[in-house]
């Protein structure tokens, strides 16, 4: 909760800067707004509205929860307050929303092409800078599960690791030395010699990257033969026009940075109501 309080007090701030002009400029008067939605969707940051209209002091009864579907021209939020903080406060509020319903809604569309299969859905760091927990915390409204939020949570050795890397399998026992019990530690691997390497080295997650589909049945046939309990990753240019090839195959992760970077913002406005 601390990091949302910093994310709603610093994005309001950037647009505040030294005050909104127009408040400057007439006598406040207490006034009622919706949010309206202008698109279909998922509707994600609820909590950071919360946030935002109690630090500033709004009325708000939310029409819709986080993971909730929406029609076009449905109020989603219902505002009272002084004109003057409704205003200033519309362009945060509207900004938040929109990115994470964009997010939670694109991500949403992913999951229910893998409805009828175990695999889980993962994000991954590719994130905007200082955004992360926004973003990732849309993923999760619309279905997906949380990879690695930081370096911090789980040793994962990329390509670029392992071009440091002698010895694979010593790394990894000395690794096990130097990191928390509860850290996982998976290898990005191109092709099957790298994969052979991991799952004798007895890694938690192998993530196939960029692998044809010939490739990851290989890897798959590896890991049922030498260590059944390795879960399979898979990465690497998924989009939702190429997820369903992966569906039938004996995985348990397809990984993506698409639902977040390709998401587009939903349309939502806010509006005065009459007197």
């Amino acid at each position: 909760m601390a990091t949302i309080k910093k994310f709603v007090k610093d994005s309001l701030s950037e647009d505040l800067g030294r005050g909104d002009l127009f408040g400057k400029c007439v006598h406040p008067k207490i006034k009622e707004a919706v949010v309206k939605a202008k698109d279909d969707g998922i509707f994600a940051g609820e909590i950071y509205g919360k946030e935002l209209l109690k630090l500033t002091k709004v009325k708000a009864t939310f029409n819709k929860k986080d993971g909730d579907s929406f029609k076009k021209g449905e109020i989603l939020i219902e505002l009272k307050a002084e004109d003057t903080t409704l205003l200033a406060i519309e362009r945060t509020l509207l900004n938040t929303l929109q990115h994470a319903s964009g997010i939670a809604t694109l991500t949403n569309s992913y999951t229910k092409k893998l409805k009828k299969s175990k695999i889980k859905l993962l994000d991954t760091r590719k994130t905007r800078p200082l955004l992360r927990h926004l973003e990732k915390y849309a993923t999760a409204i619309g279905g997906a599960t949380n990879h690695r939020m930081g370096l911090d949570d789980c040793l994962m050795i990329k390509d670029t690791h392992l071009g440091t890397i002698e010895d694979l399998g010593k790394f990894v026992e000395e690794a096990r030395k130097n990191i928390p019990m509860t850290a996982p530690i998976e290898v990005e691997c191109e092709n099957t010699i790298t994969a052979k390497k991991a799952l004798k080295a007895g890694v938690e997650v192998i993530m196939c990257d960029n692998m044809d589909l010939k490739t990851i049945e290989e890897v798959i046939k590896l890991r049922d033969k030498h260590s059944p309990k390795t879960k399979i990753e898979v990465s690497g240019n998924i989009t939702i026009g190429t997820l369903e090839k992966y569906v039938d195959l004996k995985i348990d992760y397809i990984s993506t940075g698409s639902i977040i970077h390709q998401a587009t913002w939903l349309d939502l406005s806010m509006k005065m109501k009459e007197n």
